[in-house]
């Protein structure tokens, strides 16, 4: 299919004839607007607005924030939408507000409790906007022909200001959560590659340029370079495709050149319930996809019956061995199993392509201990990536209200859960004794609260965003974006919320061969994305 785009991080609307620039990026608690029809504005204004497209660059750092309205926005203008509490502080709001009053002389207006927005008021004062437009316009085109500098990064309040579900608790050292905004400035623009993907999954390359897409329901796709779904591929095994179990994470071998052969995770029934498997098998493509010899390399013990927290990421690590991330599978009897080392749940699994044991995990050995386990303590891990400067395995993994978490895992450590982490339970009880700290356990990396419900996560190493290089790229299904974690020390110093405008639950995020960004979007009309400089 023909490929359709959203130039600069903006969805087009129209005004006449004219394209408007509408989406700044932040989804408002309100839905209260400010919307013009076409017809209320007066003819010098409509002919002046196509100012609004220089403004671009302006805006977004001055709005930051409106937010493209469902239906209905056809031949309308809508403007200043800051909500408080999202991407900066109230002080920085306040600021930006007076800022923009100064520059553009506007009526605005704004509410204790509602987000600041253009008077219909200022119906009357219209025309003489023109002018002001023009001239702004101006200095943003020459802004913007300067280009975004890699290391002149926008640093501001802390981009997550909503209230903390449990307020009471404290970090363990500072930028432990709540990190300052720091904003790259890049422009980008989003290219729609392919669409119709049911709940679409796990996303990996194959060397010909073709790519891989699980869906949840049970399919495995390959997308063609013109964007042209496969027929599903034939040869998996039998998947238990219910809640959030189904067909999850996949990876392509190494040597896939010369062996064709695929990995994948996915939920498999069996006596007691279900749980969390990986398989591999030797994919032949051709109008009829299929796996051949596939086989079941690692099965999750015990089974629960539980439709929920597979984890379910698959990949590679540098010393050719496999990782693969599991959950605990919510209900109470699995929970707990997480802090136990004679079974697979809540686990990080290490193993070699073909199921065997390496002989260096850190449990090899010991009586009634899964020898696979590489670490444990965790809750429902659906993000994990291999930073390239270091080899290191990174992973994020759902809290419940409050508590996503960002680890580093490492041989034969307990990351907590249950008996430690932030935010609490969906009932507004605490968590176990509700502690965030204890002698043996470890701290996150990082912490969300509220949550974003994190699902797949990249390094950034590539070129062709050279502000991004060295950021962690976590997709975010709850709050609908990307959050571009910037590291130092092995800490992250900040955070930005990226492609916002598209409102769509981020799924999965991968960097490709091509050095752009690919998301997976999850709906029953899920897309393939690729982002691009603009």
């Amino acid at each position: 299919m023909g490929k359709a785009e959203i130039i600069g991080g903006t969805r087009p609307n129209r005004l006449g004839n004219i394209n408007l620039p509408l989406d700044f990026g932040l989804k408002p608690y309100s839905r209260q607007n400010c919307l013009f029809e076409a017809s209320e504005l007066p003819p010098m204004v409509v002919q002046e607005i196509r100012a609004w497209r220089a403004l671009h660059g302006l805006l977004h750092k001055i709005l930051h924030g409106a937010h493209r309205q469902k239906s209905g926005t056809a031949n309308k203008i809508k403007l200043g939408h800051l909500p408080e509490g999202r991407g900066t502080s109230s002080l920085s709001h306040r600021h930006r507000l007076s800022e923009l009053r100064e520059t553009l002389a506007l009526p605005i207006t704004t509410h204790r409790d509602d987000p600041p927005y253009l008077s219909r008021r200022c119906s009357s004062k219209l025309p003489a906007m023109s002018t002001r437009l023009i001239a702004v316009s101006a200095l943003a085109l020459a802004l913007c022909a300067c280009g975004p500098s890699p290391s002149a990064q926008a640093m501001q309040g802390p981009v997550e200001t909503r209230p903390a579900n449990a307020p009471d608790q404290k970090p363990a050292f500072p930028e432990q959560t709540r990190a300052s905004l720091k904003a790259a400035g890049v422009a980008y623009t989003v290219q729609t590659i392919a669409t119709g993907l049911d709940h679409p999954w796990g996303l990996a390359f194959l060397p010909d340029g073709t790519k891989l897409v699980t869906e949840r329901t049970g399919r495995l796709r390959i997308v063609g370079k013109d964007g042209k779904l496969s027929e599903p591929v034939a040869g998996l095994p039998a998947i238990d495709a219910r809640g959030q179990g189904g067909l999850l994470g996949v990876t392509v071998d190494p040597d896939f050149a010369h062996n064709g052969l695929i990995y994948w995770t996915f939920a498999e029934a069996g006596a007691g319930g279900n749980g969390t498997a990986a398989a591999r098998g030797k994919l032949v493509q051709g109008p009829a996809p299929r796996v051949e010899g596939a086989t079941v390399i690692w099965s999750q013990t015990p089974k629960l019956d539980s439709t929920l927290h597979f984890g379910g990421r698959i990949l590679f690590a540098k010393d050719g061995n496999l990782f693969i991330t599991t959950g605990e599978r919510s209900i109470l009897e699995g929970r707990m199993q997480a802090q136990r080392l004679d079974g697979a749940l809540g686990k990080v699994i290490r193993i070699k392509p073909d199921g065997s044991i390496p002989s260096d995990n850190p449990f090899v050995g010991k009586a009634g201990v899964k020898p696979e386990i590489w670490s444990y303590g965790h809750r429902n891990l659906q993000a994990a990536a291999i930073d390239p400067a270091t080899g290191q395995l990174w992973t994020v993994e759902h809290g419940a209200k409050g508590g996503d978490e960002l680890n580093h895992p490492q041989a034969g450590k307990d990351y907590g859960w249950p008996t430690i982490t932030y935010g609490e339970e969906y009932s507004g009880k605490p968590i176990g004794d509700g502690i965030t700290t204890k002698a043996g356990m470890e701290q996150p990396v990082y912490y969300w609260d509220p949550v974003i419900a994190p699902s797949g996560m990249a390094f950034y190493d590539a070129g062709l965003f050279p502000a991004w290089k060295g950021s962690v790229l976590v997709g975010a299904l709850k709050e609908k974006h990307v959050a571009r974690l910037t590291l130092a020390g092995g800490k992250v110093v900040g955070e930005e919320r990226m492609f916002t405008e598209l409102d769509q639950r981020i799924r999965d995020v991968k960097v490709g061969p091509d050095g752009a960004v690919w998301l997976l979007t999850d709906e029953e009309n899920g897309q393939l994305l690729r982002v691009v400089p603009k």
